[in-house]
This record gives structure tokens, sequence and C-alpha cells, in this order.
């Protein structure tokens, strides 16, 4: 019999944090979510405002206050998210500029910027242990991704020597995090070299199958690679830790596909779309999980090209708590049912006695 059952509704604070220049506090953005009937937040690690990621490595005492202010608004914290710390794990020098926005603003180089990475990520693991929790997420980052598409030729051994650097990079984060007891989990995200499930079957392979090495999953990016979200969950369930619900919907054109043609989000064929809103079947999804004991946290990641933030929090929670499945306690036949011993079960099959 199943006995597991998905955690929520949750939300992702990171697309609710105001400007940079506006003030914020934590408890405000626990408020907000408390009285939209969430249970759970995850909590990015790179604005101070409202989460300060050395000191909850550090400190037992702030991380118990800040538990101690979930509670009071009867929340839990699902994860941290270090997304973009992880970004810089690995950054192509044609990217450099682009993620200047994702360090602080004295680290210039490409070294720089993964050392402090792979810094933050320790912390990570610290403060997620002192905060008791199981999973983290996270992007990868990309040396390859200039490469996706296959022209010019890519040279022989290229692939194999990308992966083999990028688990080389976050081998020592993922045994950190082993040693505390808990997962990784890679959003597979295009833009990052673990966009895919061949993409993270090659990372595995590189980090020598590394057992805290597992998946955020997202159906939106995968609907947008016209890849076979629910069958993913069938060939990678025993790596998903975490789950960010996420809708989207791609719309062929005759002028764009895939890639969007340079397009802005409201004009790409591929768009996310707030909950409900998009092509994303979330009741299969919610099922195929269930089915495989995935106990996690369902957690909303708000992304949309046309409707508000703020709607799209408000329809959030009850879309989720729609979708969560109160697991049987026994089977839907067992009023049919009768006693069983191996004697009857030999006349059953018409073996004597």
């Amino acid at each position: 019999m199943l006995t597991s059952k998905i955690n929520g509704p949750a939300i992702f604070l990171a697309q609710y944090l105001p400007p940079a220049t506006e003030a914020c506090s934590v408890e405000a953005l626990l408020r907000w979510a408390a009285e939209l009937g969430y249970k759970g937040v995850q909590l990015p690690t790179w604005d101070k405002r409202i989460f300060d990621l050395q000191q909850a490595a550090q400190s037992q005492q702030y991380c118990d206050q800040l538990l101690a202010l979930c509670q009071r608004y009867q929340l839990q914290i699902t994860e941290l998210s270090t997304h973009l710390q992880g970004q810089l794990m690995a950054v192509h020098p044609a990217y450099n500029e682009l993620y200047q926005g994702f360090a602080p603003a004295e680290l210039q180089t490409e070294a720089q910027k993964q050392q402090w990475a792979t810094e933050q990520l320790l912390l990570a693991a610290q403060a997620s242990k002192r905060l008791g929790l199981n999973s983290h997420v996270t992007f990868s980052g990309a040396l390859l991704w200039h490469t996706v598409y296959p022209w010019p030729q890519r040279p022989a051994g290229l692939v194999e020597q990308g992966f083999a650097e990028l688990a080389r990079r976050w081998l020592p984060v993922l045994d950190a995090f082993d040693a505390v007891g808990i997962d990784v989990c890679f959003e597979l995200h295009p833009g990052e070299d673990l966009h895919d499930g061949l993409s993270f079957e090659r990372f595995l392979n590189a980090a020598n199958q590394h057992p805290r090495a597992c998946i955020l999953y997202d159906p939106s990016h995968f609907l947008l690679q016209q890849m076979d979200y629910l069958q993913f969950i069938d060939f990678y369930h025993q790596r998903i830790r975490a789950f960010h619900v996420k809708d989207a919907e791609f719309r062929p054109s005759g002028k764009a596909g895939v890639y969007g043609g340079y397009s802005s989000w409201l004009e790409r064929p591929g768009r996310f779309r707030s909950l409900g809103d998009g092509q994303i079947d979330f009741t299969a999804i919610f099922s195929k999980l269930t089915q495989y004991g995935y106990s996690g946290w369902a957690v909303l990641e708000w992304e949309c090209c046309l409707k508000h933030p703020q709607q799209g929090a408000a329809e959030g929670a009850p879309f989720i708590s729609k979708h969560l499945i109160c697991v049987a306690e026994r089977p839907f036949d067992d009023f049919a049912g009768g006693s069983s011993d191996a004697g009857r079960n030999r006349r059953i099959l018409g073996l004597s006695d």
C-alpha cells in the first residue's frame, strides 16, 4: 500500500521579492503567504533582506529564530534555494557579463565567481542542516550550453570533457551535502548543462552516480523543450526530491520554434503561464508522483507573461491543494476480498492439496 503523501501547498518567494531599493522583511512575506493559504515557503538565499546565508550556516540561534517565526504563521521552510549561486558554479566566458549581477560586484572573473559560488553552496549545506531540511534546490551552471545545437560540429570528446569538469566542481559540494544528509536537487533548465534527462544522466555518470545528485522536477521546462514530462517521472522518480508546480504552453508557429526567434516571452510559441492557464496535465503529474511515493513539497513557482503575480499567488494555493491526493488506506475492492492461505491459493489454481 502507498503510505506517503505530497506536502503542500508551498510557494517559492524569489519572484515575490520587491526591487532591491525597497524595504522588505521575511516576516512580511511569511504573513502574506500564510494569508493566501500556503503551508510552506521555499527561501531564496541571495537577498539578505530576508535571509542571511552566512549567519544561518554559523548560528543555530539565528535558524531557531527563523523557524519560530515560521511557526508563528504555521509555515514550514521547504528548501533553501541557491539558483543564482549554482549558476556561477560553471560560466562560459561568453556569459560572464550577463551573469555579473549574480555575484558581488567586486568579483569580476569566472574563477572568482566560481570560488564564491562554491563557498555559498557549502554554507547552504550547513544552513539547511541547522534548519532541519532534507533537500536543497539549485542550478548546475553551464560550460557547454553554447554548443547545445551541434553546429558547427562538436569536436570528439568535448561533451565528455565538459561534464567531467562540471562534476569535478560539484563533487566537493555534493560530498558536503552528503555529510549532513541532504539532497542537492538540480532544476533541469535550458541555459544549464543539466537541462533534460540525458544531460542529467551524463552528469550522474561523471559524478560516479553520487547519491545526493537529485532532481527538482519542473514540468514547464520539459513542455517548452517538447519532452514527455510524464514519462520523465517514470524514468527518474527515484531521483526526484523536489517539485516546482509551474504551468506552460507551447503553441506551434509558422514563424518560430522552441528557440523563440529571439522574441519576448509574450510572443514566443512556448510561454510560462500561471497555474491552470497552460497545457500541463497536473492531475496526471500528482498521480504519478504519488504512485511513486514522492513525499516532498509541491511548491508554486510563479512565472507568467500575462497575469499579475499577486493573482497568480492567490490562485496557486487552492490549485495545488485541489491536486493533493489523500492516499487510500486500503484497496478499493477490499470489500470483495476474503481470507487467504496457501491451501486456498492452491485450490484456486486448480492444484490438489
